[in-house]
């Protein structure tokens, strides 16, 4: 390890036991949900780096998602301290050179992307050119990226011939801002390209929804094996590809060929997942909430909230759907959403992890999915909290 990470460490370490300066230790209720939530994971964790239960430095998608949320308060209330305290992650993490703590590019991990996209806001504001070296350096993991034949990125290279639902958000709206804000439109094509080929490989026309994933070999165990399609619809996996497309479009020019059918397929999905909202929440599996043993959860109910409410902000689907969002975020509110004695704010029944394959081997079952561990304040729920209650006003 090189020897200014080491010192990074120790010094992180001991700033962890003391709270942000001037970080309040209680949470003031008469503030917006949205800034309550990020003051609470503030409160929870005083660096930016223990974000999401981490005990040691990680370059994680989870951090790029709560820190995306930290700049959209900023953003929103002008309150400097939710900025600095995402540059403090992005300054403990990327070294001068634009080396990033932890990330290997070799191990094309679609993941790692996701913590670059907070860099541009970071870049645009500081000038320092470590970001944009940084920036520079996630983008060209996809020149070598592992591919299918059709030119679909495989999840990771220990998932090969794989698309999965939750890489879309992960990389394809880092690759369209990255082309919009750097003149490089085949970018902006390309990451059209990729949501194309998933749009293909996973949508279910029976449903409405989209199937977790796919397997190009349908080699994997819990792959279809006529398509190649994973057997369920996991919430959160669908919730990453709703957010995914929502936000996308923020780079994708008007006059795009590819802009209509993402619209068209927001449109499609805002219409079919009412049927499976029940009290507000959608489930751990999707479509079936009146099964035994399925229950509702966080991280899916808060990213529909967002992508919902900006989508009818951005005037992609009527208006007429703020109130399934709003209905959302009542659902959380009444049953999932707890106000602690000290102002913070907790998220339950977030579920910890999900995913197919690997070892112990996840086959893709009903009973795999409800048997995921749950836990709270997992970042994968509270950041789409704090950018659905912006959207929301709330």
């Amino acid at each position: 390890m090189k020897k200014n990470s080491i010192c990074k460490i120790i010094v992180s370490g001991l700033l962890a036991a003391v709270p942000l300066i001037g970080m309040a230790q209680q949470v003031c209720g008469n503030k917006p949900w949205s800034v309550r939530m990020a003051e609470s994971e503030m409160v929870r964790c005083p660096e930016s780096w223990q974000l999401d239960f981490q005990t040691r430095l990680k370059w994680d998608y989870c951090h790029g998602l709560e820190l995306q949320a930290m700049l959209d308060v900023y953003d929103a209330y002008g309150d400097k301290k939710f900025f600095d305290y995402a540059v403090a992650y992005a300054d403990t993490m990327i070294h001068q050179d634009g080396s990033i703590e932890t990330y290997k590019l070799e191990e094309y991990n679609i993941d790692r992307l996701n913590s670059g996209k907070m860099l541009f806001r970071i870049y645009e504001q500081t000038k320092d050119e470590k970001y944009k070296k940084a920036l520079d350096l996630l983008r060209s993991q996809l020149d070598t990226h592992p591919r299918n034949a059709d030119g679909g990125f495989w999840h990771k290279k220990i998932y090969p011939h794989q698309m999965w639902l939750d890489g879309l958000y992960m990389a394809s709206p880092f690759l369209a801002r990255y082309g919009a804000e750097f003149n490089r439109p085949d970018l902006i094509d390309e990451a059209v390209k990729q949501f194309t080929l998933c749009h293909k490989h996973t949508y279910s026309p029976e449903t409405g929804l989209y199937h977790h994933a796919w397997d190009e070999s349908k080699s994997q165990r819990w792959a279809n094996p006529q398509d190649g399609t994973s057997p369920n619809f996991w919430g959160r996996s669908i919730g990453w590809w709703f957010m995914a497309m929502v936000d996308v479009l923020d780079y994708i020019p008007d006059n795009h060929p590819g802009r209509a059918s993402l619209i068209s397929w927001i449109q499609g999905l805002a219409e079919s997942l009412p049927n499976y909202q029940r009290d507000g929440l959608w489930y751990q599996v999707i479509d079936q909430p009146e099964r035994e043993g399925n229950f509702p959860e966080a991280s899916v109910t808060t990213q529909c909230m967002y992508a919902y409410a900006k989508a009818v902000n951005k005037g992609y689907i009527d208006a007429r759907y703020r109130t399934i969002a709003e209905k959302a975020f009542n659902g959380l509110k009444k049953t999932l959403l707890r106000e602690n004695p000290d102002g913070t704010l907790t998220l339950t029944r977030c579920c910890q992890v999900g995913g197919l394959g690997g070892t112990p081997y996840r086959d893709g079952s009903f009973e795999y999915y409800i048997g995921e561990k749950m836990r709270d304040n997992d970042a994968k729920a509270t950041g789409p909290f704090i950018m659905g209650c912006l959207q929301l006003g709330k």
